[in-house]
């Protein structure tokens, strides 16, 4: 049985715990999600990742003053923001489901078994270039997607809904990448993406999967997963709890995929954070089946603006998922003005408004009697959390801080 609890509605502090009454840490890692997320998947990705220019592990940053200042005793915050000069995580997941699906399709017209360091290092031009790559984005994941068919010869299409920022599209268009704008929210321009490469015979690389769609978004989330591994190896002592924001829950789910097969009935307490205008985790895990949520899904968190939890994230986030928690715009813009502008010797941390709903929804679960008792927070908690993206639009971030991110990271 689900145990949820409403605070504040209608208030910039409001938020909602809902517990998932399917989940436990005693849940066994099973066949189907090691068929999405596996160890020897993380071992492909990595060897893979780690190989391409510019590789490095991003910081873990310790934000001793902010932990105590909220109430727990550790806040390790990975930061995403210089991930291969893209600015977010997605350079995992994008460009490494690129060249997986280009290693297979020069396989294919080859009629052998091409090795990834023929198509990173561009031995097949012919054959590369008269593919088109595309996909649906609110910025980042296009960005990435476009960052990869450029590195490795390829077309690339991007499609991008009604309210996605110009210089969200400018920066995916700097990366060679023919950019078109859609009606409608970001569902309808996954829709169109896929629609589109049906009739022109494209390959969708989506961060996100629907039936019929499966097999890239796996690569996708097995890239992701390498953070998640570079942040838990560098923890001398592991978390008790994790907090993600979600999206359609790629991330997420690669996160806890993680953190479930490496430490099993001992892993952290994992807790998803939506936004409030665009909840479908949230949706989904009270009603205990994928549930989609409608409208233009208009928040500031523009990276998590999803109405339908992906597929293959839903798999593993029903079982190893503790509670997801539905915080505001105002909470994540407080979040990323604790981290620009620290207190107590804090490094200044620049964290975009889609990377913080993770650290937002802690500030608020702490702040509640009962939130912190449903999710076992106190005093001698350990919290680790992701920052997915830095300034990854510039002008907003400046508009939100009053400052630009030039400046803050001058302060380090």
């Amino acid at each position: 049985m689900t145990t949820e609890i409403t605070r504040f509605a209608g208030t910039p502090e409001a938020f909602t715990l809902c517990t998932n009454a399917a989940a436990s840490k005693a849940a066994p890692w099973t066949p189907a999600q090691d068929a999405i997320l596996s160890d020897a998947g993380l071992a492909a990705a990595r060897e893979t990742i780690t190989g391409w220019p510019g590789y490095a592990p991003t910081p873990l940053v310790a934000l001793p003053a902010l932990a105590q200042r909220i109430g727990v005793a550790e806040i390790r915050f990975k930061d995403e923001g210089g991930r291969f000069g893209l600015g977010s995580f997605k350079a995992l997941g994008g460009a490494y489901a690129v060249a997986r699906l280009l290693r297979a399709k020069v396989s294919d017209a080859l009629g052998r078994d091409v090795g990834m360091e023929e198509i990173t290092g561009k031995q097949h031009p012919g054959i590369v270039s008269q593919i088109t790559v595309c996909c649906a984005t609110d910025g980042n994941h296009g960005r990435s997607v476009a960052w990869g068919a450029q590195t490795f010869g390829c077309a690339c299409v991007i499609f991008i809904h009604a309210t996605v920022s110009e210089g969200r599209r400018a920066a995916i268009a700097a990366y060679g990448a023919e950019v078109r704008r859609c009606k409608g929210n970001y569902d309808d321009s996954v829709r169109e993406a896929q629609e589109t490469a049906t009739r022109e015979g494209w390959f969708v690389v989506s961060d996100t999967s629907y039936p019929g769609y499966m097999e890239v978004p796996k690569d996708v989330m097995q890239g992701y997963e390498l953070m998640a591994d570079e942040a838990v190896s560098a923890m001398q002592t592991p978390p008790t709890h994790i907090f993600l924001q979600t999206g359609v829950g790629g991330m997420a789910a690669a996160v806890t995929a993680h953190v479930a097969r490496k430490f099993g009935a001992a892993r952290p307490t994992i807790v998803l954070c939506d936004p409030d205008r665009s909840a479908c985790v949230l949706a989904s895990i009270r009603a205990g089946t994928p549930t989609a949520v409608e409208g233009d899904l208009d928040t500031l968190m523009a990276g998590l603006a999803c109405g339908e939890v992906s597929a293959l994230a839903w798999e593993i986030l029903r079982d190893h998922a503790d509670a997801v928690m539905e915080v505001t715009d105002d909470e994540a813009v407080a979040a990323m003005k604790w981290l620009a502008f620290p207190t107590g010797g804090d490094t200044p941390v620049v964290a975009g408004e889609s990377a913080v709903a993770g650290l937002a929804g802690l500030a608020v679960a702490m702040k509640d009697a009962e939130a912190r008792a449903m999710l076992g927070l106190d005093a001698t908690s350990r919290v680790l959390v992701f920052g997915t993206e830095g300034d990854t639009d510039a002008a907003l971030y400046e508009q939100l801080m009053g400052t630009t991110a030039a400046q803050v990271r001058g302060a380090a």
